[in-house]
């Protein structure tokens, strides 16, 4: 991944990494079973990225418009603390997440990937969305990731952040440590 000098310098200020879930973490499509329920695809790479984020210091927080148990279930696995759903407003959330954890706007990443997302989209530090985000959000955004969304988008962003903290090496040393 080729990242121009001015994101990486945004990436290093990062302590708080929100995301939106349809479209960034799935695939955008929702599927229903013939009973009603609800089912939703992600990707395991994007998760794991979440974890040696969160590992690295970088807090992890979601901020949705839809409800879903699943999303719940999900973010719990990944441990994931700030969890907002039913939340088709997401500025006044934010900005009231931002004054909980005492951030400033330059300390917060964001990946969005529709014009819902535009209004914190257009106010943090680093702001990107999926491949396949509405052009109107990748006209707007610093960066554009070379996945789409629920396909990478998340772990390219977590790896960015970490690779500009200089957290990323620190997670390959341990999976590629001598077996004991």
């Amino acid at each position: 991944m080729n990242v121009p000098s001015p994101i990486i310098e945004k990436a290093k200020k990062i302590k708080l990494l929100l995301l939106d879930v349809d479209g960034v973490m799935t695939n955008n499509f929702l599927y229903y079973s013939d009973s009603g329920e609800e089912l939703k695809s992600f990707y395991t790479r994007d998760g794991h990225g979440m974890v040696m984020l969160q590992k690295s210091s970088v807090e992890i927080g979601i901020i949705t418009g839809r409800k879903s148990q699943l999303v719940a279930n999900r973010m719990r696995d990944l441990k994931v603390k700030h969890l907002y759903q039913g939340v088709p407003d997401k500025l006044p959330t934010f900005l009231q997440l931002m004054e909980t954890l005492d951030i400033g706007f330059d300390e917060v990443a964001y990946i969005g990937d529709d014009i819902l997302d535009l209004p914190i989209l257009t106010r943090v530090g680093l702001s990107a969305t999926p491949a396949d985000g509405d052009p109107e959000v990748k006209s707007r955004v610093d960066h554009i990731s070379s996945f789409n969304g629920g396909q990478g988008c998340v772990r390219e962003m977590c790896e960015l952040i970490m690779k500009a903290q200089g957290t990323w090496q620190g997670h390959m040393d341990f999976y590629l440590r001598e077996s004991l």
